[in-house]
């Protein structure tokens, strides 16, 4: 299993997975910049993605949803903010409507994705940070621990292949 560590932290209102895989950091890169191989991994196995959009680079758009078990939609978009192929990028993400647009109830974060060489492979940290500890503990409950690890742990199926 890729993930390595999974914290959160009500005080700083981040949460922090890290997670390594046997493949280089330019794979691990192509994971996040192919849509079509970022579908594989984005939602947990129980809640696969489309990707609508994607454009990774900084001002760009990503709008993508899940769909459920019952086959009920879940809309979400990110809003790039920074990209340093192929070490990291930052993107608000956030909820969305069926349409993509932001939907103002749901707690948005900040989320800074590095990629390190380590061992032979690539040592991924993501932190996310939110605006609010109401905000990370809404999420936390919602299960991003469970669901995010579960997803991030499909990422050595998908690079094997």
């Amino acid at each position: 299993m890729p993930v390595i560590d999974v914290h959160h932290d009500i005080d700083a209102l981040t949460l922090t997975i890290t997670a390594e895989f046997a493949a280089p950091v330019q794979r691990i890169w192509q994971v996040y910049a192919d849509p079509r191989q970022l579908e594989k991994v984005w939602g947990p196995p129980t809640f696969p993605a489309t990707v609508v959009q994607h454009d990774l680079v900084p001002g760009g758009r990503t709008n993508y949803f899940m769909t459920g078990p019952d086959g009920e939609k879940y809309a979400g978009y990110w809003q790039i903010i920074a990209v340093d192929e192929p070490r990291s990028f930052t993107f608000d993400d956030g909820f969305a409507d069926l349409d993509f647009n932001p939907d103002p109830t749901m707690p948005t974060s900040r989320n800074v994705y590095t990629f390190t060489e380590h061992n032979g492979g690539t040592r991924a940290t993501y932190v996310g940070t939110f605006a609010s500890a109401a905000d990370l503990q809404k999420v936390l409950d919602m299960g991003v621990e469970e669901g995010t690890t579960s997803a991030l742990n499909q990422i050595d199926a998908l690079v094997a292949s």
